[in-house]
């Protein structure tokens, strides 16, 4: 798109600064100014033809005044000439319908003219959704139609493969929850089976047997929320309920409510946060979003390591980062961390991840709210970086940490 816009920028009576909406084909100035030539064109031409008529006719009328009949004179050119006195006894008649039709005509042929760049147009943007269809090929004077167009045509072909990528990964991702949901269950049945057939068995292997099977029970959970997860991803359409919400709060409360995640992964969380960040969100959403990033630090952490949540007011706008300590994540899978389905961790066999759809609909959220969301990775460190718009009012009421930097 920047290609686009610079292309568009270099064309006359383009300011470039936004404020004019460029225009596309012929230029209408040089089209109106043509058109009125063409219009002052027509009776100077009817004018020659006039002209030309009246020497033919007077050639015509001294031939058959000087000249014998003969044949040649009979057959030909007295009829010729009776026609041109016809002509000449009608000429205000002859003149106002050669002007009309020349008139006319020429109206006729600039409206074809846009019509047949507008076919162009619709054409080639009929080409869009064909990945067969050859790439849109317009005249000169439709350039940067032609440009928008092959940009988007590129846009269309990029999102295609995105959701068929994405497809293909959700495909992947049932039929290998389907698998994996035999295993659990199949645990779970076994061991269930062993306590009902030996009500002699001791009390330590009645408690190991208890164990085990309610750590399957809870893995198949696991797996069944994945599907949950996917199914209200493919039907839900997530819809926003503002109202002004304290985001350190709700940072607080989510950060409290995963005390015995962290304690189990032997994580600690240290928050840096204003005492008041009002913010208007969905406060459901919002909260999703915090817990989609906590639970994503608190699996891909090293143990006996920090997370760290700090927000600030820069320039504006709340920002938020979620950092914690682990395995630098490789670039190419850093550009797709907020595709739907993709997990760091392609690995069936392990509990984090899970169905690749956290980081896309915390994405999705903080879009909805006019926000942007990011990711870092460097040094065995990964962080994650919210920035939501302020209202101008309250983003004026709170501290700006840069100026409080300067300061």
């Amino acid at each position: 798109m920047n290609k686009l816009n610079a292309f568009l920028q270099k064309r006359p009576g383009h300011r470039g600064d936004g404020s004019r909406r460029p225009m596309y084909g012929r230029s209408a100035t040089s089209m109106v100014g043509l058109y009125l030539l063409a219009l002052v064109g027509v009776p100077i031409a009817t004018l020659a033809l006039f002209m030309l008529g009246y020497s033919i006719y007077a050639a015509l009328r001294d031939h058959v005044t000087h000249y014998y009949f003969d044949f040649f004179t009979t057959y030909l050119i007295t009829p010729l000439y009776n026609l041109m006195c016809m002509v000449r006894d009608m000429a205000i008649l002859f003149v106002i319908l050669l002007l009309a039709a020349g008139w006319l005509g020429v109206t006729w042929a600039f409206f074809r003219l846009y019509q047949r760049d507008l076919t162009r147009v619709v054409e080639a943007a009929g080409s869009l959704m064909d990945p067969d269809a050859a790439p849109p090929d317009l005249p000169n004077v439709l350039a940067p139609a032609e440009a928008e167009l092959r940009l988007a045509r590129q846009q269309v072909q990029r999102n295609a493969a995105i959701a068929r990528e994405a497809e293909q990964r959700k495909n992947d991702l049932i039929v290998y929850l389907a698998h994996d949901l035999k295993t659990p269950l199949t645990s779970v049945i076994g061991y269930l089976t062993l306590l009902r057939d030996e009500p002699q068995i001791s009390p330590e292997m009645r408690a190991r047997y208890t164990g085990i099977a309610l750590d399957k029970a809870e893995r198949l959970e696991d797996l069944i929320n994945e599907f949950f997860d996917i199914t209200r991803f493919n039907l839900s359409h997530i819809e926003l309920d503002r109202r002004p919400t304290d985001l350190t709060r709700m940072v607080e409360q989510v950060v409290s409510e995963f005390g015995p995640m962290l304690a189990e992964q032997q994580l600690t969380c240290r928050t840096d946060l204003p005492p008041k960040l009002e913010y208007s969100c969905d406060p459901d959403k919002m909260a999703r979003v915090f817990d989609n990033l906590l639970r994503n630090a608190c699996h891909y952490s090293y143990p006996n390591t920090r997370i760290d949540i700090i927000a600030r007011v820069v320039d504006g706008a709340a920002v938020l980062t979620f950092a914690n300590a682990g395995r630098t994540i490789p670039p190419e899978k850093l550009d797709r961390i907020f595709e739907q389905f993709f997990r760091l961790d392609e690995s069936r066999a392990t509990r984090t991840g899970g169905a690749g759809l956290g980081l896309a609909i915390a994405r999705q959220i903080v879009e909805l709210h006019g926000g942007t969301i990011t990711a870092e990775s460097a040094d065995e460190r990964i962080v994650f970086t919210l920035r939501l718009p302020l209202a101008p009012a309250k983003a004026a009421a709170l501290p700006d940490a840069a100026a409080a930097r300067k300061s």
